[in-house]
């Protein structure tokens, strides 16, 4: 006895419905990537706001340990964008147990992960000549520190325009420049400020 066999039970996808299913798939893709890209950037910014507390924390770590600042000058210094040394290992390294000049006892004041891509670092302290003893922000940036130098509790602000007074009372603050590397005038409606993190506020 022969078994015929259905037509209806081999059916396969046709070309056309295989279309179909793979722009339904690119459009939803197309919807969720703007959501994924904003959870992982609000992840970047928590990650930022971590890092600029505990940066804070060691400097003030640091002063109550030895009585004053991890700097030789007696001026408010600031140590990577916009200051002098434009990157900011000269402060890291001291906090990190690394110098024993300003930090005699080679304590250990903060202890920040190494990138993870030398090519490209974020994220942590850089291992490459080039990088060495730097310590970037979630994009790739150094995170900037101002210290007050001249112990008069006194830091001028970068942000007068959108954070109140030309003057913050701290000794320390520290940011970073965001996604964008622009900042500091305060200007919202210059969308330059929009995403840097701050320590202050």
């Amino acid at each position: 006895m022969e078994l015929t066999k259905n037509p209806e039970s081999r059916r396969a996808f046709t070309l056309i419905e295989l279309l179909v299913v793979i722009t339904i798939i690119l459009v939803l893709m197309g919807l969720l990537f703007p959501a994924f890209q904003g959870v992982q950037n609000q992840a970047k910014v928590t990650q930022a706001k971590n890092d600029l507390t505990q940066i804070v924390t060691a400097v003030n770590a640091y002063y109550t340990e030895y009585g004053k600042y991890p700097i030789s000058g007696t001026t408010d210094t600031t140590f990577g964008p916009g200051g002098a040394p434009t990157s900011n290992e000269t402060l890291f390294n001291p906090l990190r147990g690394l110098e024993p000049t300003l930090n005699p006892k080679q304590i250990v004041f903060i202890t920040p992960p190494d990138v993870k891509d030398q090519t490209n670092p974020r994220s942590g302290i850089g291992t490459d000549a080039g990088t060495l003893g730097q310590y970037f922000d979630p994009w790739g940036k150094n995170y900037a520190i101002k210290i007050d130098g001249d112990y008069d509790n006194q830091i001028a602000n970068p942000y007068t325009s959108n954070a109140g007074s030309s003057a913050l009372r701290a000794g320390v603050i520290a940011w970073t420049l965001g996604k964008d590397g622009l900042g500091g005038s305060g200007d919202k409606k210059a969308d330059d400020s929009e995403d840097d993190v701050i320590s202050w506020q």
